[in-house]
């Protein structure tokens, strides 16, 4: 057999090798899973605790040069917020101003929780915020707290974090999936 016939042969295989692979393994992959769907809408996937349907929503955090990530927030569909994620905080944590731009009034709030951070102790308030969205994830009714000193920037504590279905650190940049 000719080099030319050989390589004809072989083209003509991978070709169809190619061909039969496009058509079975999506059928082989429907049997295995048969609840994908293929429709470029969103598909509501079952209800978080925070009662959000989600549909593969994302946001992608950069690494600054202080060496943390930051978010830029919408919350409570008014304010704009940045805050730091700090995965060592077991809840949103919210300085006053911050809070007060979220609609939240200091004076009103029950400062009753004794609060241990890195710049002493100090006192703070349950809150439940309503939404907080950055990108496409869009997480509602998160408990955090409002500190009543020792807190200049508000952090994107654990209590946003664990109602996302994953979150991975990737090449300087922090991935939120929700």
């Amino acid at each position: 057999m000719k080099v030319g016939n050989l390589i004809s042969v072989l083209l003509t295989a991978v070709c169809l090798a190619a061909l039969i692979s496009f058509y079975v393994s999506p059928k082989l992959d429907e049997q295995k899973q048969p609840q994908l769907r293929t429709e470029t809408t969103p598909v509501p996937q079952q209800p978080k605790q925070s009662g959000i349907y989600s549909a593969r929503r994302s946001a992608t955090l950069s690494v600054r040069p202080d060496g943390h990530y930051w978010a830029r927030a919408l919350v409570n569909r008014r304010a704009s917020i940045e805050f730091m994620v700090d995965t060592g905080a077991s809840v949103v944590a919210l300085s006053l101003k911050d809070a007060k731009k979220m609609g939240f009034k200091p004076h009103e709030l029950d400062f009753k929780w004794e609060i241990r951070t890195a710049g002493g102790i100090t006192y703070g308030a349950s809150v439940v915020i309503d939404s907080i969205k950055i990108n496409q994830v869009h997480i509602r009714n998160v408990e955090a707290m409002v500190l009543q000193e020792n807190l200049d920037q508000s952090l994107l504590g654990m209590s946003f974090l664990r109602e996302l279905d994953s979150y991975e650190f990737r090449g300087g940049r922090m991935i939120l999936k929700q």
